[in-house]
Formats: C-alpha cells, sequence, structure tokens
C-alpha cells in the first residue's frame, strides 16, 4: 500500500465523527446544585447519587435533606430486592424515631403543577395520554387533568404504608426491573438515581415475601447518606443535567422513537430514555 494510503488510514482513525443532530452541545450541560445530589456510601465503599427532584416533592425533599443532615440512614440498609421490581433502604424494623424537623406525615406529592414538557413523545402510552422531558430533564406524565413524575428506572420514591400520607421520605425505593408506571400518581417521586444504579439493581434477591430479606444478615449495609453539600469541597461529586429546551434534545427524542435502519421503527415510551445526567469536568 503506498505511503499516502497509510497516512489517510491514519487520519481517518484520528478524525472524529459528525455530530449528529441529536447530540448535546456543551451549552446543553447545566450543574446539578450540590443540595440536590444525596450520596449513599454503601457497605463495600461503592455509592449511589441520587439527583433531588426538590421543585416537584418539595415537602418530602425537606425530609430527605433533614434526614441526612442527621445522619439519620447511617448503619441502616438495603432490607427489600423483589426481583423484577424495587430495592428498598432506610430501617428495616421501621421503628427508628425521625430526627427533629422531619415530618411523619407530609401530605402526598404525587401530582405536580403542570405538564410542562419542553419535549413530548410522539405516542400516548398506557399509563398517561402524553409525555414527555421538563426543560431539566425530569420525564414527566399527563392524562389532560393532572401531571406527575414517571416511576422509570431507577427513579427513586417515597415507601409508605397503605394510606396515602404515611411516607416521611425516611424508607425510599428504586425500580431495578423494567419501569413501575403502575405506581404513578400512587407514590411520591422525589429524585432519580444518576449514578450506582447498578450496584442497587444486582443485590441478591430475596425468596421471601414482597422481597424483604428475612435474614438480617443479606442485608447490604449503609455507611452514610450526605447531601453532596454537607460534603467537603474535594469530595464533593459534581453532575450536570441535559437541558431539553431544544432542537437536538427533540432529535434525540425523534432517535429513539423512529431508530435508523436496520432497526424496526416501533415507537418509544418515556422511560425507554436513558437518564440525561453526568459527571461535570
Amino acid at each position: 500500500m503506498p505511503i499516502y494510503a497509510f497516512a489517510l488510514a491514519a487520519l481517518a482513525l484520528q478524525t472524529p465523527p459528525a455530530p449528529l443532530p441529536g447530540d448535546a452541545l456543551p451549552a446543553d450541560w447545566r450543574p446539578v446544585p450540590a443540595d440536590e445530589l444525596l450520596v449513599m456510601t454503601l457497605g463495600d465503599g461503592r455509592t449511589v447519587v441520587v439527583r433531588l427532584a426538590a421543585r416537584f416533592a418539595p415537602a418530602h425533599v425537606a425530609n430527605i435533606r433533614t434526614l441526612a443532615k442527621a445522619g439519620w440512614w447511617d448503619g441502616e440498609s438495603v432490607y427489600r430486592v423483589q426481583e423484577n421490581w424495587v430495592a428498598q433502604w432506610g430501617d428495616a424494623t421501621e421503628k427508628k424515631p425521625l430526627p427533629a424537623g422531619v415530618a411523619a406525615s407530609p401530605a402526598p406529592e404525587f401530582e405536580i403543577a403542570g405538564f410542562d414538557a419542553a419535549q413530548r413523545m410522539a405516542r400516548s402510552d398506557g399509563y398517561s395520554t402524553a409525555s414527555g422531558f421538563t426543560a431539566d430533564g425530569w420525564p414527566i406524565a399527563t392524562d389532560g387533568k393532572a401531571a406527575w413524575l414517571t416511576h422509570c428506572y431507577g427513579s427513586v420514591g417515597v415507601a409508605r404504608d397503605a394510606l396515602p400520607n404515611t411516607g416521611s421520605g425516611a424508607e425510599l425505593f428504586t425500580p431495578i426491573g423494567q419501569s413501575a408506571r403502575r405506581l404513578d400518581r400512587n407514590y411520591t417521586v422525589v429524585g432519580r438515581i444518576v449514578e450506582g444504579m447498578q450496584h442497587l439493581s444486582s443485590l441478591k434477591r430475596s425468596d421471601a415475601p414482597l422481597g424483604v430479606y428475612a435474614d438480617p444478615a443479606e442485608r447490604t449495609p449503609i455507611v452514610s447518606v450526605r447531601l453532596a453539600s454537607d460534603l467537603p469541597e474535594a469530595a464533593r461529586p459534581k453532575f450536570e443535567y441535559r437541558a431539553a429546551d431544544n432542537v437536538r434534545f427533540a432529535a434525540y427524542v425523534r432517535s429513539r422513537e423512529v431508530p435508523a435502519s436496520p432497526t424496526v421503527a416501533v415507537g418509544a415510551a418515556v422511560c425507554d430514555l436513558p437518564v440525561q445526567v453526568r459527571r461535570a469536568g
């Protein structure tokens, strides 16, 4: 092969592919405030980071911030892991006193102020008449009357008893199988896991009723849960979300709904789109 052919081949390997219409620009990434990041450290040192939905569930997020500042979850565990359903953490006995300043029975925050979708999915689904993403990247849905955050894979919800106002935010769960949309408007969504989801979804499943470990030794210990804003600057994780109010995010959604050939276009639901949050820097 002539020398120039080698040079052209080397150049082709070094040239990055042209950006796609759905690729984000640097300006599309916005910082997540440090007090909206909840860092859970498990017993083996692995961490799970939750982005808190402060503007959608303010009362429950206020409780969660107070619980984190008090170190309430320190020494507790992930005590329920049910196959194709949820992983749940907190106090397995559900008898541990709440710290001062935590409302034991806040009003349910199942619904949000309005369906302020910056981008809409092209099709309705079995749980809503419309769904999409807010400008700040949260998946939402509506039935034309009310709006709510959706229980997608990795969303974080408030566990509770039968009555709607029995969840303080001390006991939390995340869907670990597929999405859990039948929980929409029945449980308060307080956030979404943006890093470390694999550490919860890969835990050993329990065969006991509802996936609650029969043997306490099977539980995954929690070392600590802290707001990023309460960590030393050097240890503070920084994340960015992808803004959805632009043509590039619209193109990204369309590319998921109508994928390129030879993939057969069968549409997509709001929970089919991966979390658009990344580490900053």
